[in-house]
């Protein structure tokens, strides 16, 4: 089976295919380019945060940002996202809290989760976009749940999950996909492949040619896109999510890209990776792609880089004071909270022993 890799936008952010060239506004342009810039800025800091040790842990997600953008402009609100972990770009798109990001990332007193996750493993129940798992392929079932939960109860709205090519092979990715077409499920399988499974090359992981490929032993439709080109990623999102809401069953997306960064801050690539090749993928960069589209419609300038580069920086300082500020560590008695809708009584009679204990001697955490 023989697939292309479809495009709209050239390298050089010339349109390849103009009759495909969506009619988004202007406003919505420049939106989805701030996002995926400040993306690659936030990771920068942050990166630099958890070597100083401010915080714990973090993914970077550079050379990938088209992928995280692209798709959730393409997708309603009521829509639900299933994230792997490299998607803090696209919580924020969608409307996520800075603060409560930072938060996350300290998981201070006012971290959502508590310290239960680790850092940079976000949930936002409000903006349908479901906690992180570190565990490969695990969410994908999830998602498709949660696509049949959507038909069951008549709606349209479908899901999305993102995974990354190693998840390609394990059991959850693949009696996923064999669930979601036998059920006609309204689920994306939004397939980030970026040439790494952690420390295995894409080349070894699978013998197939092609990923989407993989799709056609479920009786799946599958398209194969470039991970770099935002206008494509928005068609084909588009598009397969137009199928699924009309009771056409998922789609198979995989989208071309690379992690030009570590696999995560504890990752080592230099161990298993030639420093030549992220270089030579920065020509296939989804920012200065995408960034040069924009500045042909009129819609971008140098100006307005460097007017963005300084806020984010204003804003930026202005958050990390602000997170910094609270209190270090969630409260010792949170540890009870989230277990149960209603305390039983063994738990309330824990409860009351720390909280004697912690009166007679004091907590080691304050």
């Amino acid at each position: 089976m023989k697939l292309c890799l479809f495009r709209i936008l050239c390298p050089d952010g010339t349109l390849c295919r103009p009759e495909l060239e969506p009619e988004i506004p202007g406003l919505e342009l420049r939106r989805m380019l701030v996002a995926m810039v400040e993306s690659s800025l936030l990771d920068e800091r942050l990166l630099r945060f958890q070597r100083q040790g401010r915080i714990g842990f973090y993914l970077t997600a550079w050379g990938e940002e088209a992928t995280l953008i692209g798709p959730t402009w393409a997708l309603r609100p009521t829509d639900w996202i299933f994230s792997c972990y490299r998607e803090q770009a696209t919580a924020l798109f969608r409307g996520y809290s800075p603060r409560t990001m930072m938060c996350q990332l300290y998981g201070n007193a006012e971290d959502p989760v508590r310290g239960r996750q680790l850092p940079a493993h976000h949930t936002a129940r409000d903006l349908n976009f479901v906690s992180v798992s570190s565990v490969v392929g695990t969410q994908i079932p999830h998602a498709v749940g949660m696509a049949l939960a959507a038909k069951l109860r008549g709606g349209d709205d479908v899901s999305l999950v993102y995974f990354g090519d190693g998840a390609t092979s394990t059991g959850d990715f693949h009696v996923s996909c064999n669930l979601a077409q036998v059920h006609k499920a309204p689920c994306l399988f939004f397939l980030r492949n970026n040439g790494w499974a952690i420390s295995t090359p894409r080349a070894i992981q699978t013998a197939t040619p092609t990923l989407a490929q993989k799709a056609v032993a479920y009786g799946m439709q599958s398209v194969m896109v470039d991970g770099n080109d935002l206008l494509a990623l928005i068609h084909v999102t588009a598009e397969a999510a137009l199928r699924a809401r009309a009771g056409a069953g998922p789609t198979l997306i995989e989208a071309v890209t690379y992690r030009r960064g570590a696999h995560t801050s504890s990752d080592d690539p230099s161990v298993y990776r030639d420093p030549s090749e992220p270089v030579a993928w920065q020509e296939s960069d989804p920012i200065r792609r995408f960034r040069a589209y924009c500045e042909a419609k009129g819609v971008w300038s140098q100006a307005d880089e460097e007017r963005l580069r300084a806020d984010f920086d204003a804003r930026f300082a202005a958050l990390v004071a602000e997170t910094e500020a609270v209190p270090p560590r969630p409260p010792l008695s949170s540890m009870f909270d989230d277990v149960y809708a209603e305390r039983p009584w063994h738990i309330e009679e824990q409860a009351r022993e720390l909280e004697a204990k912690v009166r007679r001697h004091g907590s080691a955490r304050s």
